[in-house]
């Protein structure tokens, strides 16, 4: 179904229909009005966009974090945005037996792991810190969601938001304005740098407050090789090993948000600019693998810059367990893709026990 621009009247609807709701809700509501016949649809990975957000949105207690229990070994539930979006499945034994899947990679590095159990099931070089590019805008997604801040809030972009360690392509602008859930779904799903800029521009205490939550959450999270000196991942000093990358993508996955802001296909965004008047802005997932919908992903995300290389992190289901897939340092987009598609190939054929 083709999508639909969102209209200013759409998103004032929304907003006014969650001023009790809680910030997730907000995030996701930006896909229109309460009228299902006139609201704007944002694609959650192929289901129907609309029903799909408010199963989340108005289930009760809906939060920003879902909890999702990894510890017990017995009961996981994960949301993907694939065809079928929610999951709550008991998982038992592992992905066969404890050998590394029989497969070559020609990635620099590549770690999968079985999401469940934590066993690592192919390793390449994986506790090496390498820089990471815009795979950053996950944890820039993390401290955003963590500090509870109002989603339906406009944020105006300053020419600082587009200036960073190294010069990017963007199709914004300066004095583009669009509320906060926008523009994290904008670095989620589309990458694009001058969006995550803003949001750490705009954190409680500004943009050197936003970086110092950044690095005391990765230590939080026991990510010992990382390091982020910006949000948006174009500073080649943002580094971590695979491992440690994994501790992250396991960690957002508690986040509602972020699976279906980073699994969205498209989405045209209605951008407001007083000085070059307003227009739609069509944006399209940066993972080919998302995009094509082939495979089922729940969390993704994709970098790129010269020092990096191509890289991607991603959640997936094969054969109904959960797995953690990192690669990094491809030498060209086709060796990134080719890799994660021998992975997901070998995934789905592995016996599991």
């Amino acid at each position: 179904m083709k999508q639909l621009p969102l209209t200013k009247q759409q998103l004032i609807a929304a907003m006014i229909s969650l001023s009790l709701g809680s910030a997730a809700q907000a995030a996701l509501t930006i896909n229109g009005s309460t009228d299902t016949g006139s609201s704007a649809r944002m694609s959650w990975g192929g289901a129907d966009s609309l029903s799909e957000a408010r199963n989340i949105m108005y289930k009760s207690n809906s939060s920003t974090i879902k909890k999702i229990d990894n510890g017990s070994g017995t009961t996981t539930s994960n949301s993907f945005g694939s065809s079928n979006n929610s999951y709550n499945t008991t998982y038992r034994g592992a992905f066969g037996s404890s050998d590394m899947i029989p497969i070559s990679t020609d990635s620099r590095s590549v770690a999968v792991i079985d999401a469940e159990t934590g066993e690592s099931i192919y390793e390449k070089d994986a506790d090496v810190a390498r820089p990471m590019a815009s795979i950053t805008k996950v944890m820039t997604a993390m401290v955003v969601l963590d500090a509870g801040l109002d989603m339906r809030e406009e944020i105006t972009l300053d020419p600082e938001d587009f200036v960073g360690p190294k010069r990017a392509s963007s199709n914004l602008k300066s004095g583009d304005r669009m509320n906060r859930a926008e523009i994290l779904l904008m670095a989620l799903m589309k990458s694009e740098n001058p969006a995550a800029k803003s949001l750490a521009r705009n954190y409680p205490g500004g943009y050197n407050a936003f970086m110092r939550a950044m690095n005391r959450k990765a230590q939080d999270l026991g990510m010992t090789t990382a390091f982020f000196g910006d949000p948006t991942g174009l500073d080649k000093r943002n580094v971590a090993s695979p491992k440690d990358l994994v501790k992250m993508v396991r960690a957002a996955g508690n986040y509602d948000v972020i699976r279906r802001f980073s699994t969205t296909k498209s989405y045209d965004f209605f951008v407001s600019n007083y000085s070059s008047g307003n227009r739609t802005y069509k944006a399209n997932n940066t993972s080919s693998l998302v995009r094509d919908g082939s495979y089922p992903i729940g969390i993704s995300k994709t970098g790129f810059i010269n020092e990096a290389g191509r890289c991607v992190v991603m959640e997936t289901r094969v054969n109904n367990r959960p797995a953690i897939i990192v690669i990094l340092g491809a030498n060209s987009s086709a060796t990134r893709w080719g890799d994660a598609k021998n992975i997901l190939n070998s995934l789905a054929t592995r016996r599991t026990v």
